[in-house]
């Protein structure tokens, strides 16, 4: 059963959106958004195949569609989630573990994944996938919690403990027993230029002053990234260059400036 699957779990997760305390809408739509718009060529969606890997109840799907996908295959494993997803015409709806869903090579032009990832056992598998569906110059951008939010950490400190030590993890956050899966950045980074993508972007939005100070439950996250955003390019593996430089690009998502998002003042 899906952990969204969880009756407990799932009410909890809905207040958390319905009363918009959580990231989601402060600092991980915003910054998905941001992506999606810094493509070589502009806008990443416009005509676009796209699949969105752990839909949910499918908003970001629908606003894709809405910006001129021509098709979003949108999965997710939950039952619960799909029942109560977004209706679009050009959304179509997949009920799969992310585990074992697989498409024809070549077949899709942008693969997204908001905030999901961290519950994959075998990253490097679904990276092999993404990168086998995607056609050449295709982009795969995801969020995930961040690496420090993962490594086990007392949140009052933002004390980052066993950083290095990568896999399962077991958290309570509205049940006991949440299991996500941590990856350092570097192992992150290292697993899509392995399967051929070149990093676009690479970025770990934060609230702003305005937004800590009109939402004082945000000030938290001034102190410890809580998202992790990519975006990469798929390269055709005629085109590929071993150890080409990596640039990492920290986009000013949400308003801040690069001193306002250091957190100096």
């Amino acid at each position: 059963m899906s952990l969204y699957d969880n009756p407990a779990f799932l009410r909890g997760y809905r207040e958390l959106r319905r009363t918009g305390r959580g990231i989601n809408d402060a600092l991980e739509i915003p910054a998905m958004n941001a992506a999606l718009r810094a493509g070589p060529e502009g806008l990443l969606v416009e005509g676009a195949r796209v699949v969105d890997l752990g839909c949910g109840e499918g908003g970001l799907a629908v606003r894709l569609a809405a910006a001129g996908a021509v098709e979003v295959v949108a999965v997710d494993a939950s039952e619960q989630m799909l029942a109560a997803a977004e209706h679009h015409p050009r959304v179509s709806y997949v009920r799969a573990d992310l585990a074992d869903f697989d498409l024809p090579p070549g077949s899709v032009d942008l693969v997204v994944s908001s905030m999901a990832l961290h519950y994959v056992e075998d990253f490097d598998g679904l990276v092999g996938r993404v990168a086998g569906w995607l056609t050449g110059g295709g982009a795969f951008v995801f969020t995930i919690e961040h690496p420090v939010m993962t490594a086990p950490f007392v949140a009052e400190d933002c004390v980052v403990d066993d950083y290095a030590d990568e896999g399962r993890r077991e958290r309570s956050w509205f049940v006991d027993g949440v299991v996500k899966y941590h990856r350092t950045i570097g192992s992150i980074v290292a697993t899509l230029r392995r399967h051929g993508f070149r990093l676009e972007i690479v970025d770990e939005p934060l609230p702003t002053r305005e937004q800590v100070a009109a939402h004082p439950h945000l000030a938290i996250h001034r102190r410890r990234p809580p998202i992790l955003l990519v975006s990469a390019c798929s390269v055709p593996a005629g085109d590929r260059v071993v150890h080409e430089p990596l640039e990492l690009l920290t986009g000013n998502i949400g308003g801040a400036d690069e001193e306002d998002r250091r957190g100096t003042g």
